[in-house]
């Protein structure tokens, strides 16, 4: 498999183009990181899912990947754009603490998210944008320079008038936007797009993070930060930048823009997006309230790996619906699976070898956008075919994990480990409480074994029992 083969909707052209990287060999690679001001929700980790997915897919087609993910930590006002205040600071202020000790506590929440989801982050820069602070001042002296730049009471702006191509990610309808607006948040703003760049600090407010600069003391705007902090780590002009849809219009737009016209050079050559996860039709979101954590799956007995071949089973462009009846069935999948390949690892070992059709086929589908719906079938299809050795199936369905990052080995292993007698006794007062349909105590007893690491699965077979 090479480079040439690989396909990639770009979100630019709204195709599927053929993927060709600046430098033979390397792929960089920038993902817009979280801010770090709340709990990340399992809607927000489907991009770093996606991401890791696409860096694995690179990896296993023999490209060397240097990734960026940024900590947004000041900057991002609630508005997402240039008015209310910033989330960090807001959040301090609720809970009386300072900006590094909210940006502190909830980036180790996020890095813990990423360790249970089996994200890769060897090598991965993960850059904060208040220790780029004069990147960013370096950056917009440059606009100005540049004469794309101009000041009102509040900040220095972005004319996104003076950048032609300023519509054409978002597809935005800038006639359409000036009709809507029935009121301009800021009139001084020449265009309603223009975006701001660095704001003042007010006077009548307490803020923890500013920063003096030419133009005054006051702190960075949320766009500026991701240009800054690619550029410095992937250079002006770079591969593939990921987000979530939400970003199109607004962020990444600005982002190209303040970039392109900056370096004057080509900003990113594939820019690639994931869609939403909603409940009961509705955007997850923490404006919403209506969100659940890894942490919460992990309390209602799912494992972030069952989440994460949720995930795997629907295309990162499809907006998918979540429900714990999905989830449930997702990880009643993943475990038969682990237990279909710790029966195969116990009766032949691991000394198969990959076999080259299968991962001929398995190379296609990763390299046509991800097809990750496809190789879930292909793996089942697999272990469903008569001719081939049931060694060679499981070695090479754990290369295929490689790319999928279901943790496949370990789980294979754990799987194998002796079941201890007690675990196994109330498993067996649990299935006899089943049969009685004493359902009450049957879920007491299930949770029982849970709280003693293990899991229940009923099969037709009886009950499975697994080390979570």
């Amino acid at each position: 498999m090479t480079y040439m083969e690989i396909k990639l909707y770009n979100t630019l052209s709204r195709t599927k183009e053929d993927f060709v990287p600046i430098q033979p060999g390397q792929v960089n690679l920038y993902s817009c990181g979280p801010t770090v001001y709340l709990y990340p929700h399992i809607g927000n980790m489907r991009a770093y899912v996606f991401s890791d997915l696409l860096r694995r897919m690179f990896e296993y087609n023999g490209l060397t990947v240097k990734q960026v993910i940024n900590i947004t930590d000041v900057g991002h006002l609630v508005s997402d754009e240039n008015n209310g205040e910033d989330k960090i600071e807001k959040e301090a202020q609720a809970e009386s603490k300072t900006t590094k000790e909210i940006s502190d506590f909830y980036l180790r929440a996020f890095m813990e998210d990423l360790k249970s989801l089996n994200i890769k982050t060897e090598g991965t820069i993960f850059p904060r944008a208040t220790e780029h602070i004069q990147e960013q001042i370096d950056l917009i002296k440059k606009l100005e320079e540049k004469g794309y730049t101009y000041k009102t009471s509040d900040g220095i702006y972005f004319n996104t008038a003076k950048y032609t191509k300023y519509a054409e990610l978002g597809q935005l309808d800038l006639e359409g936007l000036r009709e809507g607006a029935r009121v301009e948040a800021n009139p001084e703003k020449l265009n309603l797009t223009d975006f701001a760049l660095w704001k003042f600090s007010n006077i009548k407010e307490q803020r923890q993070q500013e920063w003096p600069s030419p133009w005054g003391i006051g702190f960075p705007g949320w766009h500026i930060e991701c240009s800054a902090m690619s550029i410095k780590y992937l250079g002006n002009h770079f591969d593939v930048h990921t987000g979530g849809i939400d970003h199109i219009p607004i962020h990444h737009t600005n982002e190209r823009a303040q970039s392109e016209c900056a370096t004057g050079e080509t900003f990113v050559n594939y820019w690639m997006h994931n869609s939403f996860i909603t409940m009961e039709g509705e955007k997850i979101s923490k404006s919403l309230g209506n969100f659940y954590r890894i942490d919460d799956l992990k309390e209602k007995g799912f494992s972030p790996i069952s989440y994460r071949y949720w995930l795997l089973t629907a295309n990162y462009r499809k907006t998918v619906n979540f429900t714990f009846e999905t989830l449930e069935g997702a990880q009643t999948a993943y475990r038969r699976l682990v237990s279909i390949l710790a029966e195969i690892q116990n009766k032949y070992g691991n000394n198969g070898k990959i076999n080259e059709n299968y991962q001929k086929q398995f190379s296609e589908l990763i390299s046509d956008d991800l097809n990750t719906p496809q190789v879930l079938a292909l793996i089942w299809d697999i272990l469903r075919e008569i001719g081939t050795d049931p060694a060679d199936k499981l070695t090479t369905i754990l290369d295929f994990d490689r790319f999928l990052g279901l943790d496949l080995l370990n789980a294979i292993n754990e799987a194998n480990i002796e079941i201890p007698k007690e675990v196994i006794d109330l498993a067996n007062l649990r299935e006899q409480a089943r049969q009685d349909k004493n359902y009450s105590r049957s879920d007491d007893l299930r949770q029982e074994i849970t709280q003693m690491g293990y899991s229940v699965d009923d099969t037709d077979d009886g009950p499975k029992i697994r080390k979570i």
